[in-house]
Parts: structure tokens; C-alpha cells; sequence
């Protein structure tokens, strides 16, 4: 179905854009007849001696004309048909060259994860055979083998972190990007999450928006991060959607604790956080797959507030009914 709708979203597109099409034909076929007419004109005026009797003058007149009139329409037709499938093509070769692009950027994406992963994964490895080796070489001190062992579960507890990661990421740009529309995306988070007590207020997200299918993952990490880490005094969760001279910003704000000044600048690092530490890396590195920025600038003690930006070109808005 959303593929149909995408369909028929990009006609009414172009269908919009054809009105000036219209004009363009028009003046192309007025331009004509105004060429032919004079011409058109003679030929009557010749027909007066050619054709004395008035029935088959009439006749003749009558037939010149609307072959006159049909060579016109013809060529408006022709010429409108011909410039509103031109635009139809520019439109479809602009979102597959969009598309292209970001299935390119992904793939990058994708290879650099990989192998961070494994470099991590290798490490903890060297670690927990080095704390297992430790831990044989140490058999009648309990403390100190009590702490290898410790050190090793620890080491153990970070690989595993690194496998649900990509679980978490194998999805990444493996589909094309999509139109989404943001309203439908975050409803699908409300009912996927435990709110509790937590009243979730969207505002103005009837909009399409151009990123990667995962971007619903987005919202899922950053409604999960408010519910987790908010506090227990928090009330809402606001998501509000607002066009800038800049695109379109999209903004996530509660009313929870906040995020602690010196935890901002390395909010969205990989392996930063209280949980996995994956989940905002994740978030900004799905949204940058079609240009699209995440930063945070609640006030810390206010509760977070965190601003998407959707350049132009990548979000549009439904026909009004």
C-alpha cells in the first residue's frame, strides 16, 4: 500500500507541475495559429471565386477550419504530453540518483561498522583469554581468581553487547530509502513501548520524510532513552515537527532529568551510554543515510531535547483532503 501511495504521490507531483506545462503548450499552440491563420484567411478570401455558390463556400470554409483548428489542438497535446513526461522522468531519475547515493553512503557505513566490531570483539577476546589464563595460573588465590573471573564475565558481557549490535545494524541501508510518513512511524512506537504514566503528545507530524526503513528505530531509541533515563518525575514526551529556512525540524523534548553538560559532546559516540551505548550511534548513523542531522540541546535539569533536521528535498507534505 505504501508503495502505491508513493506512486500516486509522485503523479499528483507531477501533475502540480504540469500546470505550468498547460502555459507553455498553450502560447506554443496560439503562437501556431496565429501563424496559420493569415493563411487561413486568404484561402477564405480565395474560395469567394472559387466557390460561387454560398452552401459549398460555407462548406469549404467550415473544413479548412477545423483542420486548422485540429492541426492546433494537435500540437498542444503533442507538446504537453511531451513536456509533462520530460518532468516525469527528471523526477524519477532525481529519486533513483537520491536513492543510489544513499545505498553508496551505507555501504561505507556498513564496512566501517563491521570492522570496528571485529576490532572490538578481537580485543575482548585477547582479554578473556588473558583473564582465563590468569585465572588457571592463580588456582589457591580465591581473591585474585575471584577477580580474573570477574574481569572475564566482563569481557564476556561486552562481546555479547557487540553481537546484539549487529543485529542491530545489519538491516542498515540494505533496503533503498523510502518515503515515510512520520505520523504513522511514531504511532507504531507509542504501541510498542511500556509509556506507563508517561503521556506521549505528538504535534504536526502529518509530513513524509526521506530516510532509510529503520527510520522508526529512531524514534523507538529515543523514546526508550527518555522512558529509561528520564526519572521518575517525568510526565511527557513532546514530538513536534516545524519548517525552518533550513528544512524541516523535527524535535523530541520531555520533561525528564536531562543529559548532563559533560556528557553532550560525546552523547552520540559508539560504546557511550549507562545501557549498550548503541543506541543514539545507531539513531544519527540511520538518519545521515539521506542527510539528515541529530543534535541535543535540552537544558540538563529540564529534561532532553533532541533536534532532527531534514534538509529540503528529503520531506514533503500530504495533499490537504
Amino acid at each position: 500500500m505504501g508503495q502505491l501511495d508513493d506512486i500516486f504521490a509522485r503523479y499528483k507531483k507531477c501533475w502540480e507541475w504540469s500546470e505550468g506545462a498547460v502555459w507553455r503548450a498553450f502560447f506554443l499552440a496560439l503562437f501556431l495559429g496565429v501563424i496559420i491563420f493569415p493563411y487561413w484567411w486568404l484561402v477564405v478570401q480565395w474560395s469567394a471565386t472559387y466557390f460561387p455558390d454560398p452552401g459549398l463556400r460555407f462548406t469549404f470554409i467550415t473544413t479548412t477550419f477545423l483542420f486548422v483548428l485540429i492541426v492546433v489542438d494537435s500540437t498542444f497535446l503533442i507538446r504537453y504530453y511531451q513536456i509533462v513526461r520530460k518532468r516525469e522522468f527528471e523526477l524519477q531519475a532525481l529519486e533513483l540518483r537520491h536513492a543510489e547515493e544513499a545505498l553508496r553512503l551505507a555501504n561505507r557505513k556498513l564496512n566501517l561498522l563491521s570492522s570496528i566490531t571485529r576490532h572490538d570483539i578481537r580485543n575482548q577476546l585477547h582479554g578473556l583469554k588473558a583473564f582465563l589464563e590468569l585465572s588457571k595460573e592463580s588456582p589457591g588465590d580465591v581473591q585474585k581468581m575471584s577477580r580474573y573471573i570477574t574481569s572475564a564475565e566482563q569481557a564476556a558481557d561486552a562481546i555479547e553487547r557487540q553481537i546484539a549490535f549487529t543485529k542491530e545494524y545489519e538491516d542498515l541501508g540494505v533496503m533503498a530509502p523510502v518515503w515515510q510518513n512520520l505520523d504513522a512511524c511514531v504511532k507504531k512506537v507509542e504501541k510498542s513501548l511500556p509509556l506507563r504514566e508517561v503521556h506521549l503528545v505528538m504535534d504536526s507530524l502529518d509530513v513524509m520524510v526521506y530516510a532509510d526503513p529503520l527510520l522508526e528505530k529512531v524514534f523507538y531509541n529515543l523514546v526508550d532513552n527518555a522512558l529509561r533515563y528520564g526519572g521518575e518525575e517525568m510526565t511527557m514526551i513532546r514530538i513536534a515537527s516545524q519548517e525552518s529556512e533550513t528544512g524541516l525540524v523535527i524535535s523530541l523534548e520531555d520533561d525528564g532529568t536531562g543529559i548532563m553538560a559533560e556528557d553532550k559532546k560525546r552523547l552520540f559516540e559508539r560504546g557511550f551510554g549507562k545501557h549498550t551505548g548503541l543506541g543514539l550511534f545507531l539513531s544519527r548513523e540511520i538518519l545521515s543515510i539521506t542527510g539528515i542531522s541529530i543534535t541535543e540541546n535540552g537544558e540538563p535539569g529540564k529534561g532532553a531535547r533532541f533536534a532532527i533536521l531534514v534538509p529540503k528535498g528529503a520531506y514533503r507534505f500530504p495533499p490537504a483532503p
